[in-house]
């Protein structure tokens, strides 16, 4: 075990070094959006919170599983799956319930906003933000601090969904001695839901469509919200997360420039569908993972804390390439991360 002053001594300098270099992207999962307890609930408060509102024909067979010994809604909402082609009413009924309730929230978007703005001024062309909430923090945190996002939507009240988005530049023409040069003049925020988001819905006839995050989605219409359960990772093939989840692999490894850092800050790696993807990428030389967050499972600690392309910081444990020490008392929160990028 190294001299654990020493140890944590490197694993800040190494740390800072890694999230003011370039071609860093994030990751944020529950962690970031939680706001000790003052944001949005952590998946494991979920059920408590939305079952009351539940019809006793959904609510009981899914409590029914949970009282069974099933570790949590995920597993629930997979003993009640028949693994067919269409899916079971239960996995909409708790998107809805979920839905309902983040309506009613609305934290404060401060660290968000300060968080955005410090991004916003970095030298990268585009900053990638990849999340796995549903909420509209960023997005609402982004508009809060005049700071441009994209977030492959366009439009006013029933905005559409065009992954080209993406790729659009702001800037402009100018004459110079070498003719006329394109100067961006503009560096957003490019922010990637990978499960999609409050306010998100497909349309029978008009498609992916985003209406206000406080409000429903219209009638008739099917919420884009991918609930926590097993099948989720299928869902992932298909409009519009196909197009979200290929930039996602794209900036892992395919892409002409691909992410040299990825920062996961507030996700707890429980996730397989999502780990699947990043693993493949510590085999670059050029690409390191940071792990920022609370706890790990003893398995995700000890699948991830022995990577050599890795640094892990969570509350009791931290590992820097592979070597392993105490924990750190607050470099894992978000609430002190939003102040080093």
């Amino acid at each position: 075990m190294p001299n654990q002053t020493d140890f944590l001594g490197r694993l800040e300098t190494k740390l800072s070094e890694q999230l003011h270099a370039q071609r860093v992207g994030y990751l944020l999962g529950a962690g970031t959006s939680y706001l000790n307890s003052t944001g949005y609930p952590l998946a494991f408060e979920l059920w408590d919170l939305i079952k009351d509102g539940l019809d006793p024909t959904e609510r009981e067979p899914i409590q029914r599983k949970l009282d069974e010994g099933a570790g949590g809604l995920e597993e629930a909402l997979d003993l009640l799956d028949d693994g067919g082609a269409q899916d079971t009413p239960f996995r909409h009924t708790v998107t809805a319930a979920i839905a309902e309730y983040f309506i009613q929230l609305n934290p404060s978007l401060d660290l968000h906003a300060e968080f955005m703005l410090r991004l916003s001024k970095r030298a990268d062309t585009a900053t990638k933000v990849f999340t796995l909430n549903y909420d509209p923090l960023v997005e609402r945190a982004a508009e809060q601090a005049r700071v441009r996002l994209i977030d492959g939507y366009s439009g006013v009240e029933h905005a559409y969904f065009d992954s080209a988005m993406f790729e659009e530049r702001v800037g402009q023409i100018r004459g110079t001695h070498k003719g006329r040069q394109f100067d961006e003049t503009v560096k957003p925020i490019h922010l990637y839901k990978l499960h999609g988001s409050l306010g998100w819905y497909e349309c029978p006839t008009k498609g992916v469509r985003r209406c206000a995050y406080g409000t429903p989605p219209p009638e008739n219409t099917k919420r884009l919200m991918i609930p926590p359960q097993r099948r989720k990772a299928n869902d992932t093939m298909v409009p519009p997360y196909s197009a979200l989840w290929s930039s996602f692999r794209g900036s892992l490894g395919q892409d002409a420039r691909p992410l040299n850092r990825l920062v996961c800050i507030g996700y707890g790696f429980a996730d397989e569908h999502v780990n699947s993807v990043l693993e493949p990428a510590l085999a670059r030389s050029d690409f390191t993972l940071l792990i920022l967050t609370r706890s790990l499972s003893d398995g995700a600690w000890d699948r991830w804390s022995q990577k050599a392309e890795a640094i892990v910081v969570t509350e009791t444990r931290c590992s820097l390439y592979g070597e392993t020490g105490t924990g750190h008392q607050d470099l894992w929160s978000f609430e002190r991360l939003f102040k080093e990028v």
